[in-house]
């Protein structure tokens, strides 16, 4: 059992990295620390302490930057000036810094307690002839992390200090920021100022881009050699903030990450698994910002779990969690996550469907998907598979047996089968109801409308584990019902969606326009499923095209090159990148459904699976370092690009790995 000791950046590195790459560390709640590898702020989620927050807030900036001052012989030097960097490495994925000025050398860490919106921010001598003081100064301006870039001075602060502590109230229903310092002695010097930063991706991206900070003062300290201490920045009652020694709090998340480690498939308990593992923690979380599932599951003896979609901006949303149960708990021993996530999800069953997402701060759901609901069943199977948990599938069967009854009557969205031939259609004016959701305004980019070839091969998976489960349970005839829907699909999809001139499938039949052949990567859901719904006869035809003109080293293009419509670059202002989401944007996810249908397909070639996974070794040290972007660009180099962290970017390499 080994994590590689990732070197993020080391003096010589591209200077550039400094800004491009940047580091991220999770709570378990959904909170969060992250920055640039050099301290710079370039997005408005770079702050030190991003607490998750009950609803109406949701997850909120509330210590922005804390500014690092060293008393040396030749003057006041800022450790945050890029010349003072030597090295940034992760011990166990977490970010270690080496600062250095004239031979006075000072290792920064930032910690989160498991479970607490509290950061550890640490500082050692690690090497210098004589004590130094170092002067901490942290900035604030209390905001959704997301939310737009007002002055600080528009939420008026009131602070109160006793000795080392620092409490600032924000004269609103917001907890209280504590901060104060341990293993040190020192004293707050209350001295208000503020300052304003820009963030230049937010530029980049066409969003409001500069930032005015409050400082309520700073802490002077003095550090003899050797010596270790850490500014804590927390919005918890006091008596939980301030409840772990630094070498307490340390030694907790060392001990919590070496046994995810240990409990992961012991093929991920190495090199580029043992990262994932790591990665994918980020994303398993305790949805306390939903009163309500903690108190259902506590009632039941079991904590409430849900997924991050992906940070900084995601929720957690009902599609990437089903395609990430496996990856993200099961690959990794987490089986009790996964248990309670199932649980969580299908208790906000509606009308047959199951959330597409929840919206930051708030409690309720939507539900405009056509298919989170169908991988719902795929991640039922999964876990059953890694598990044998027959209570669980018991629970859950009166849900899953609603879900087909609605899907199959019809039910929100246009979602129906069509009493012609059986297969399922989908679409509402205005709704973006597939994974390819991207939408500006009320320009649905890819609507799909009609019935779309991965979301029939779902529904024909989700229709035979039903079946399945219903025999097992002795309900025969049941059964025979669901298998009777099951083969009208089967045999309506081989005759419809295959295009005998390309060798491969249609993208979407009985839409607005009839056929769509847009080459995509959704056929490959027609073979990678347990219960595949496309002919073995015609596997290799569309799994080698596929190959072909779609696989990069980093995952699949969602639009094969030659299209009117292909993009070869995700950037720009909004309207610029969701006109190329799904329009030849690479994303890493499906690689894994990718790979399912090439074993499949070509047995013989197993031992091929890790080169397709060779890309993603040298990802791990870009972007979010130490885990695996929402997508990248389309064609070389392969830019990352969206999320530096998705969940299901990291749960299928990880299931890949293993599988």
């Amino acid at each position: 059992m080994s994590v590689p000791c990732r070197i993020g950046w080391t003096r010589g590195d591209d200077p550039s990295a400094l800004r491009s790459r940047e580091w991220l560390v999770a709570n378990g709640l959904g909170g969060y620390a992250s920055g640039t590898v050099g301290g710079v702020p370039t997005r408005r989620f770079h702050g030190l302490l991003v607490a998750a927050l009950p609803a109406p807030h949701g997850r909120m900036m509330l210590v922005n930057d804390v500014t690092e001052e060293i008393d040396v012989a030749d003057g006041v030097v800022e450790l945050g000036r890029a010349d003072t960097l030597t090295e940034l490495r992760f011990d166990r994925g977490l970010p270690v810094w080496q600062l250095e000025h004239r031979g006075t050398c000072i290792e920064k860490r930032v910690l989160l307690p498991h479970g607490q919106n509290t950061t550890y921010l640490s500082y050692r001598l690690s090497r210098s002839d004589r004590p130094v003081t170092l002067r901490l100064r942290p900035w604030v301006h209390a905001r959704r992390h997301d939310g737009l870039l007002a002055r600080a001075q528009d939420r008026a602060y009131r602070v109160h200090v006793a000795g080392p502590r620092c409490e600032i109230d924000t004269q609103s229903d917001l907890p209280t920021i504590q901060m104060f310092l341990v293993d040190a002695q020192s004293r707050f010097v209350v001295d208000e100022r503020t300052r304003t930063i820009g963030f230049e991706v937010e530029q980049e991206r066409g969003y409001d881009w500069e930032e005015e900070l409050w400082s309520p003062g700073w802490y002077d300290l003095v550090l003899a050699p050797g010596q270790e201490a850490a500014l804590v920045v927390s919005s918890e009652p006091w008596e939980r903030a301030s409840a772990l020694s630094l070498a307490e709090a340390r030694e907790s998340e060392r001990d919590r990450r070496d046994r995810l480690i240990a409990q992961a498939d012991p093929r991920a308990q190495h090199g580029m698994g043992a990262e994932l593992v790591l990665a994918a923690d980020q994303f398993i979380i305790n949805p306390r910002f939903r009163r309500g599932d903690s108190a259902r599951a506590r009632a039941s003896g079991s904590e409430a779990a849900t997924v991050i979609a992906g940070y900084h901006w995601f929720t957690d949303w009902g599609r990437d969690t089903m395609i990430s149960l496996e990856g993200l708990t099961l690959v990794t021993g987490r089986h009790r996550e996964a248990e309670a996530i199932l649980r969580t999800f299908a208790h906000y069953v509606k009308d047959g469907l199951l959330p597409n997402l929840f919206p930051e701060g708030e409690s309720e759901g939507l539900y405009h998907t056509a298919d989170a609901t169908l991988w719902f069943f795929h991640a039922v199977h999964r876990y059953l598979v890694h598990t044998s948990d027959l209570e669980t599938l018991r629970d859950l069967l009166p849900t899953l047996e609603d879900v087909i009854a609605k899907h199959i009557h019809g039910t929100r969205f246009g979602i129906a089968v069509d009493p012609i031939d059986g297969l399922l259609m989908q679409g509402a004016e205005g709704y973006q109801l597939t994974w390819m959701d991207a939408k500006v305004g009320n320009w649905v980019v890819t609507p799909r409308r009609g019935k779309a070839v991965e979301i029939n091969a779902l529904f024909y998976n989700a229709l035979r584990l039903l079946e399945g489960w219903l025999r097992d349970s002795g309900r025969a005839h049941d059964a025979r019902a669901i298998d009777e829907h099951a083969e009208r699909v089967r045999v309506a999809f081989n005759a419809r969606f295959w295009c005998r001139e390309g060798g491969y499938l249609y993208d979407v039949v009985d839409g607005p326009d009839g056929l769509d052949g847009s080459f995509r990567p959704n056929q490959v859901l027609a073979i990678s499923l347990a219960h595949p719904v496309l002919d073995r006869s015609r596997w290799a035809d569309v799994v080698d095209t596929v190959q072909a003109r779609l696989v990069t080293p980093l995952g699949l293009r969602s639009l094969a090159p030659g299209h009117p419509d292909y993009k070869a670059r995700y950037d720009g202002d909004l309207h610029a990148r969701d006109a190329a989401y799904h329009q030849g944007t690479v994303w890493g996810w499906l690689i894994g459904p990718f790979l399912d249908a090439f074993t499949k397909t070509h047995p013989a070639e197993v031992a091929k699976r890790a080169g397709f996974l060779a890309g993603f070794v040298p990802h791990l040290g870009e972007a979010g370092v130490g885990s695996i972007s929402e997508v990248f660009d389309a064609e070389a180099p392969y830019t990352p690009r969206g999320c530096i962290a998705q969940a299901w970017s990291v749960a299928e390499v990880l299931r890949s790995l293993v599988g």
